[in-house]
């Protein structure tokens, strides 16, 4: 496996070794104080379990990456999410709920009047963005409780932040603030080979690269920085793939969808517009005829009212053949990609309804159907 200079901190190893260390504890406050932009400021923190229980057996056991609770009581995850997960948000909304939950005591709870302290979680998405918001180029996004109507905060004390690492872009040469170097290094610290000068001066930050040299790991610590790094790897190869496969479905039915609706839609369009132009030329031609004579009206006014009509008709036909067609073709490219999707085997319609950008119920009849044929064949 070809090495780096320093550690991947978006890989699990590297990122608990250098933030969930008491002896790195100033690297994590700095990032954490980057991310919160102001909001508050974290003096210190103490580091908390990353195992939180479920209230029932069922319910099962969470592990988040980081929990750690600041001087002020403030409860903080920090999650790093390598590749798009369904149901992404809902995630962090029941972790981040999870720590309110837990402050509750076993005892008089009467007492305790709901003193909640405030919870931020904090994820750091990692070649991903939103697929939501495809086009979006934010890079940090914080999201509280809000009044949909006035746009005012309404509760402030569960906070959001999500980190897109894939929308930021700057070079070394550019970076204005704390938020901008650590981003900064997050995404390119495994392709340095040395210190950017500008952050010589900042001697966290050469503590940085001194605790994230590679060089520095023993044969122990190498081995599960390795197994780690070549998982996030894996994991990338498995993204692309799912990526790539779904674009060539997609394409694939949409080619087949318009072909087949185009030609459809134009016999159906010819049709209608051959009955349309016969209908208005003979109108036309007869109004002619009677006007220059009903004998020689008649005759002349059939033959270029039926020949002008049928030119119209068949013309306006085409058209709207055409406009049923691509319709027909949007129809039949859809019910493809779902059926390939369905063949897949493992995924919910949910996740099937939302790639394919269908309702869950066309999902639903698309099931019926393929269950239909296997149980007439």
């Amino acid at each position: 496996m070809k090495t780096h200079a320093y550690m991947d901190l978006t890989t699990d190893y590297a990122f608990k070794r250098v933030f969930a260390s008491e002896n790195n504890k100033d690297l994590l406050i700095s990032l954490i104080n980057a991310v919160l932009g102001g909001r508050r400021n974290v003096v210190d923190l103490s580091y908390e379990r990353n195992e939180h229980v479920g209230e029932v057996t069922a319910i099962g056991t969470i592990i988040l990456d980081l929990c750690c609770t600041a001087d002020d009581g403030t409860k903080f995850i920090i999650e790093v999410q390598r590749s798009p997960q369904l149901n992404f948000k809902r995630r962090m909304l029941y972790y981040g709920s999870k720590l309110i939950v837990d402050q509750a005591p076993t005892g008089d709870r009467k007492s305790w009047n709901y003193d909640v302290s405030a919870v931020y979680v904090i994820a750091l998405m990692e070649g991903f963005v939103f697929t939501d918001d495809p086009d979006s180029k934010d890079v940090r996004s914080a999201i509280y409780l809000c009044n949909s109507d006035t746009g005012s905060v309404f509760y402030e004390d569960l906070c959001f932040i999500y980190i897109q690492l894939f929308n930021f872009t700057k070079a070394d040469d550019a970076l204005k603030s704390d938020l901008d170097t650590w981003l900064y290094l997050l995404k390119n610290m495994p392709r340095m080979t040395g210190y950017p000068p500008q952050l010589l001066e900042q001697p966290l930050f050469e503590k940085l690269f001194n605790v994230a040299q590679y060089s520095k790991l023993d044969k122990e610590e190498r081995m599960m920085y390795d197994v780690s790094l070549k998982r996030k790897w894996d994991q990338e190869a498995v993204r692309q793939l799912q990526e790539r496969q779904l674009e060539t479905a997609i394409k694939q039915s949409l080619d087949e969808g318009i072909k087949k609706g185009l030609e459809t839609g134009v016999k159906r369009g010819i049709k209608e517009g051959v009955e349309k132009g016969m209908k208005a030329g003979v109108e036309k031609g007869m109004k002619a005829g009677v006007e220059k004579g009903m004998k020689a009206g008649v005759e002349k006014g059939m033959k270029a009212g039926v020949e002008k009509g049928m030119k119209a008709g068949v013309e306006k036909g085409i058209e709207k053949g055409k406009a049923l067609g691509i319709e027909e073709g949007i129809a039949h490219r859809n019910a493809s990609i779902v059926r390939k999707l369905i063949s897949h085997g493992d995924w919910s319609d949910e996740y099937i309804a939302d790639l394919a950008e269908v309702s869950i119920n066309y999902v639903h009849c698309v099931r019926k159907e393929i269950a239909d044929e296997e149980g007439r064949s």
